[in-house]
């Protein structure tokens, strides 16, 4: 298992772990609606932009990608971890990769957390600062959390390559 700076050629791969993890996961979660909101936000386009920014990262497991996130200055954007491969502590290396990068500027790091992800994160040290809603179509709800966490400075090189 490791963890590296995603490529253009990663795009592919990296959209299809977010979109197959959304579409399998956040159902149980939330209505159609808010699944279908999720799919448009993190489209290849969107994820095509992150990725030239420099701050996506993916998770391989024996070669094969299984895991992305990315993080725009302190604030941690896209986490998905295939569904096959959740529960074995591949988030929480994602997570603590990225944190590593950002505790080198920032002394916080941020995050909106779907209500999949928001136990993993309380887990993990964040903590929630706000409760949101936002409305999407036909009058569905999107609930999510804002979470923060204090960051230690660095003291050890960052996990990724």
């Amino acid at each position: 298992m490791f963890y590296e700076l995603a490529t253009i050629e990663n795009l592919q791969a990296i959209y299809n772990v977010v979109q197959h993890t959304i579409k399998t996961v956040y159902p149980k979660y939330y209505p159609s609606e808010v699944v279908d909101f999720f799919c448009k936000l993190h489209s290849e386009d969107a994820i095509l932009k992150d990725i030239k920014s420099g701050h996506v990262g993916v998770l391989k497991v024996d070669d094969k990608i299984v895991g992305t996130g990315c993080f725009v200055k302190n604030h941690i954007t896209r986490v998905y971890v295939l569904p096959n491969y959740q529960k074995k502590g591949f988030g929480t290396f994602i997570i603590r990769n990225m944190e590593d990068q950002i505790a080198k500027n920032y002394d916080k790091v941020y995050l909106d957390a779907s209500l999949p992800a928001a136990a993993l994160y309380e887990k993990l040290g964040f903590s929630t600062t706000k409760h949101e809603k936002y409305p999407v179509e036909n009058e569905a709800i999107l609930v999510y959390e804002i979470m923060e966490k204090k960051l230690d400075p660095p003291h050890y090189t960052s996990r990724i390559k």
